[in-house]
């Protein structure tokens, strides 16, 4: 049994010395007083099961959850940027107009890209494997970039929005490839069509009439979801200083993974097998206790706002009729006896790929794109915060200085 001291006991708990002697005088915590030291000590096992009990309690326990933002709220019915809605904006705006809303610059973002950059980045991507996912280009084409910017250090925001807007645009366009030229981008530079060559499936074909607005649309609805476990990742590289590139590469690095921007992937991947046998592919994923994907959130109770945004678009274009008779199916199947999860914009992203024949990986490179106006949205309002300040005490379970386990574990490295 390892045991803490009171004012390792007290730091742990985030306590005054005084109320750990009350936990004990109420029977929260067990005083023990050794032969071997002088006051009193608690058992590590019990002070973490308080420890526990007071983080269920909801209050908040570190610097994460005391970010004070003024950026997003989500909450059904949105989420809400800067107080507007993002599913209303979805059908009259573009990410050139939210980025000016989110890095509250007037007008409308241009998405340039910098000629200089743009031949850096493209001769990074023209060596990339030919395997290489869309977000593997993405990442590599921000490194690119980063390198060839002797002045992406600068953080004033004017600096900052300058920098970000010519970084977007300039990864998009190199991800373009020839089909965008940097002088005339297509369709008065909306990144939404200059975007459509890198997802699509197959980059020599004609998209499929409506594909660029459904694009536009999943980029707005994309561009920033609050605290985000990439944004997250994003804050406490810009309370470092860290320059927007750097900000952007700590983002992307956080999204990369099965429970955060690739579950797209793995719900095109599921439609795939039930566009063949709806029934089956579910029942299967349910007979192995797998998680559906393209199901669920840790915020919305009901459908995903961004889901129905997507799939009522969706259900009145002609060319997604079939695949969007295949999520009815599914979202029916999940939902059995009224309260199965909900489909969330995973499922919404991977239907968009298959009605449009969009690359396997496109809606993770779509999450990349957008969400890089959110982290940059972020990046401003921490660069006004104190320095630094995500550094946590983190909670140490390994043997006690002294402890019979230290001197065990002592013994044997010698």
């Amino acid at each position: 049994m390892e045991y803490l001291t009171v004012a390792e006991t007290a730091e742990r708990l985030g306590v005054k010395r005084e109320t750990v002697y009350a936990y004990a005088s109420r029977g929260l915590l067990t005083s023990v007083r050794g032969a071997q030291r002088r006051g009193s000590r608690f058992a590590q096992d019990e002070v973490e099961a308080l420890a526990a009990r007071g983080r269920e309690s909801g209050e908040p326990s570190g610097t994460v959850e005391r970010i004070r933002t003024r950026i997003t709220l989500v909450a059904d019915g949105g989420p809400w940027f800067r107080g507007v809605a993002a599913p209303g904006l979805a059908g009259s705006s573009d990410l050139e107009h939210v980025a000016a809303l989110l890095w509250e610059v007037p007008g409308r973002v241009a998405f340039a890209p910098d000629s200089d950059l743009l031949a850096t980045a493209r001769a990074v991507l023209a060596a990339a494997p030919a395997a290489a996912r869309a977000t593997d280009r993405f990442r590599l084409a921000v490194a690119a970039v980063a390198a060839a910017d002797p002045l992406r250090a600068d953080a004033r925001p004017a600096a900052v929005v300058a920098t970000a807007s010519s970084l977007l645009g300039t990864v998009v366009t190199a991800l373009a490839g020839a089909a965008t030229s940097v002088g005339e981008p297509e369709d008065g530079g909306d990144l939404a069509h200059r975007l459509l060559p890198a997802l699509a499936g197959d980059p020599a074909g004609s998209p499929v009439p409506g594909t660029a607005g459904h694009v536009r649309a999943a980029l707005v609805l994309l561009a920033d979801h609050g605290l985000a476990s990439s944004t997250v990742a994003a804050r406490v590289a810009a309370s470092t200083l860290a320059d927007v590139h750097s900000v952007v590469s700590a983002g992307l690095g956080a999204l990369d993974g099965p429970r955060h921007g690739l579950v797209s992937g793995m719900a095109h991947r599921f439609l795939a097998e039930a566009l063949e046998d709806a029934p089956g592919a579910l029942g299967r994923r349910l007979r192995a206790g797998e998680r559906i994907p393209g199901f669920g959130h840790a915020v919305y109770r009901g459908t995903d706002p961004r889901a129905a945004v997507l799939l009522d678009r969706l259900r009145a274009d002609p060319a997604a009729a079939r695949i969007v008779d295949c999520v009815d199916t599914v979202v029916a199947g999940a939902g059995r006896g009224g309260d199965g999860p909900a489909p969330n914009v995973d499922l919404a992203l991977a239907a968009l790929m298959h009605a449009h024949h969009l690359r396997p990986d496109a809606g993770e490179l779509l999450f990349a794109c957008a969400r890089t106006v959110g982290w940059v949205a972020h990046a401003l309002e921490e660069y006004a915060e104190p320095g630094l300040r995500f550094r946590p005490t983190g909670v140490y379970t390994g043997p006690r200085p002294g402890s019979t386990s230290a001197a065990s574990t002592t013994t044997l490295s010698v």
